[in-house]
């Protein structure tokens, strides 16, 4: 009885530290490895970013990589690769704790969003969750449980967005507001420069909407030494690095020493 207990009483640990204005980290996954989703979810990041806009991973795939998680401190995020009911209905019914929309452009874009991670009559959710409770047995019943405890995050990434800004932020059902800095920068005509006036205008402007909102608002995190920076700005929720990059900064960390002895060793032109 007192196990049940804490499970219904259990709180998205994501949610919680939002709520709070604790920072949040999340590695991403662009390989189609189990493996080395089970690895990251144990080396210390609070969610997995498990990426389906832009990889090959698919659903299966993504799937075993959720029940990985299982007895980890990392919950299993997952970015869809467009805004639809189906796209976020396939992944929460496998078990997705947290749902990250691309290209959340408009005010219907941000409602059609959070209604597909709710059921009625708050959302459009479809009843058939069975695998989804492999990976979350609620014993009190799980629709009150994934109502609770998924994510709803929108990618904020063009001058449309931007234009929709203070409807976007004020949708009821959206958690995060994440600026992709990157496209948001090529749909501003800047080809992916980070620091550019007019990017670091419209950051600020999607970070005010959000706090207006009492959204959080999260943004990539490549370079750590950033980090206060950015919680100063404003954001709490930040995308660290693919496993791909991770690895290559490790290897050149290891290898660089041994270049001093061994000069066959290190980065060289591969063509």
């Amino acid at each position: 009885m007192a196990e049940e207990t804490a499970v219904a009483q259990w709180e998205n640990p994501i949610r919680a530290a939002l709520r709070e204005g604790k920072p949040v980290f999340g590695i991403t996954i662009s390989t189609a490895s189990v493996e080395i989703a089970a690895q990251a979810a144990d080396m210390g990041f609070d969610f997995l970013w498990i990426e389906m806009e832009h990889s090959p991973i698919t659903l299966e795939t993504a799937r075993n990589m959720i029940l990985a998680t299982r007895g980890s401190r990392a919950m299993p995020f997952i970015r869809v690769p467009v805004v639809e009911l189906w796209t976020a209905k396939r992944v929460i019914d496998m078990g997705a704790l947290g749902v990250i929309f691309p290209f959340v452009s408009t005010a219907e874009t941000a409602r059609i969003a959070a209604q597909a991670c709710k059921y009625p009559p708050e959302g459009l959710r479809g009843s058939g969750a069975g695998l989804a409770t492999f990976r979350w047995p609620a014993p009190g019943g799980y629709y009150d449980f994934a109502d609770r405890n998924i994510v709803v995050v929108t990618n904020i990434e063009d001058t449309t967005a931007l234009e929709n800004i203070d409807a976007i932020a004020g949708t009821r059902g959206i958690d995060v507001l994440f600026i992709g800095t990157s496209d948001l920068s090529f749909s501003l005509g800047l080809r992916g420069q980070q620091d550019h006036p007019l990017l670091l205008d419209a950051i600020r402007k999607v970070v005010q909407a959000a706090k207006k909102a009492g959204k959080a608002v999260g943004r990539p995190l490549v370079d750590a030494a950033r980090y206060k920076q950015f919680i100063d700005e404003g954001f709490t929720f930040f995308q660290a690095q693919t496993e791909i990059n991770l690895m290559a900064a490790g290897a050149k960390a290891y290898l660089t020493p041994l270049n001093k002895w061994c000069p066959s060793v290190g980065p060289r032109p591969m063509y």
